[in-house]
């Protein structure tokens, strides 16, 4: 008898991490991505962090970090289990610094209680030995007045350091595309448009994929691991999105430094809020979120804007550089101390509505992301970066049945 056959829709982290698991469970797996080279886009130009649910601390239910627990918590041993290495030297070595900004939607005393909630929720996983680093003992310390002045400007009141890492997402994309490129029993399909997805006769649970390049082929499962062209394949194959939703294209910068660099990953929130990263003393991610928040809307599917170059990109690294650096003066001297700067982004989809300076907004939840069915049909939301490897064994476990 021979392997089923799989149409993986998308080449970010979530299908190619569920490519590999169906490949090596005996499936025939054809992975399709509209960009030249698997991990291209959204996967790749993020900050990496790996949640544990601290970020959400304007979600007073808790319900956001109960969800992304288990999959931050896992998603090293998953990675491993993936791309058959560790991730050392390629992940932040410092505990994160959250900034309270003065006009953040959730002051410091409502902070530090959500966040001791969330320490207990961690300290009672059964994973909690597992992250990057062991956080079976979580602890949050709040920042004395002169710690926090050496790094943060005065519109920041307080400061909050944390026990979260993030990984160089540039590393892992690399080794993540080379694992899907050389797996037996994965076909890529790049440069390639999926058009459609629907069913090829009444009952027999196959399905027809129409791409750009014509020639449709024929599948006994298809799952549609895209991020911003989902919604829309989704509706041709017969399934009925569920608002609300909101997708967004947020660009950022990717400095690397001539010399090595002693600046905090820290990040301001929440509301108004930035990132600063610092993956090896001279790789640095820096991001400012009005100023990169070049495109949004609640359509089935947003339009990639152009990635700045040239005079756009110098004055894109300025307006980063005016937002950030009176929060954070250390960026200053990284930017000056750039040997190069890359400017980039990525689509950002979430299951909600509003702004993030609204403290009613459901874009401070993230604890409706999965997979939704349709027969031998999966769409999966990925939901967030960090949780992508645990949910595509978990959905490749579930379809090997």
């Amino acid at each position: 008898m021979s392997p089923r056959r799989v149409a993986v829709l998308g080449a970010g982290i979530m299908g190619c991490a569920v490519a590999i698991h169906l490949a090596r469970r005996g499936f025939d797996v054809t992975v399709f991505d509209r960009e030249p080279a698997p991990m291209a886009a959204a996967s790749r130009w993020n900050e990496g962090k790996i949640h544990l649910g601290y970020i959400y601390g304007a979600d007073p239910t808790l319900s956001t970090a109960k969800h992304v627990l288990t999959g931050g918590l896992q998603f090293e041993d998953r990675l491993r289990e993936l791309i058959g290495g560790d991730l050392a030297g390629h992940t932040t070595t410092e505990d994160d610094i959250y900034l309270v900004h003065r006009t953040s939607v959730v002051g410091p005393d409502d902070l530090r209680a959500r966040f001791e909630e969330i320490n207990g929720l961690i300290r009672e996983h059964p994973d909690a030995g597992r992250y990057l680093v062991d956080v079976s003992d979580a602890r949050v310390t709040e920042l004395a007045t002169d710690e926090l002045r050496a790094i943060a400007g005065t519109d920041i009141v307080t400061g909050f350091r944390v026990p979260e890492r993030s990984v160089d997402t540039r590393w892992v994309a690399d080794r993540l595309a080379a694992v899907v490129a050389s797996e037996t029993g994965v076909t890529l399909r790049l440069g390639t448009t999926v058009t459609g997805v629907e069913p090829r006769n009444s009952g027999t649970g196959e399905w027809r994929v129409h791409a750009d390049t014509g020639g449709d082929e024929h599948f006994d499962l298809v799952v549609n691991a895209l991020w911003n062209g989902r919604l829309p394949i989704d509706v041709t194959a017969g399934l009925t999105p569920e608002p609300p939703w909101t997708h967004r294209y947020r660009n950022c910068l990717f400095v690397r430094t001539r010399s090595e660099r002693d600046l905090a990953s820290a990040l301001v929130a929440i509301g108004p809020f930035g990132d600063v990263k610092n993956y090896n003393g001279r790789d640095f991610y820096l991001s400012w979120y009005p100023v990169g928040l070049v495109a949004e809307g609640n359509g089935l599917e947003l339009e990639a804007p152009a990635v700045p170059t040239g005079s756009e990109a110098e004055a894109f690294i300025a307006r980063v550089r005016a937002a950030l650096e009176p929060l954070m003066p250390g960026v200053g001297p990284v930017l000056d101390d750039a040997e190069s700067v890359i400017v980039h982004g990525g689509f950002v989809f979430a299951r909600g509505a509003g702004a993030l300076d609204d403290p009613r907004s459901g874009l401070h939840r993230r604890d409706r992301y999965g997979v939704q069915r349709l027969g031998t049909y999966y769409s999966v939301d990925t939901g967030k970066y960090s949780t992508a490897p645990l949910l595509a064994r978990e959905l490749a476990t579930e379809i090997a049945g």
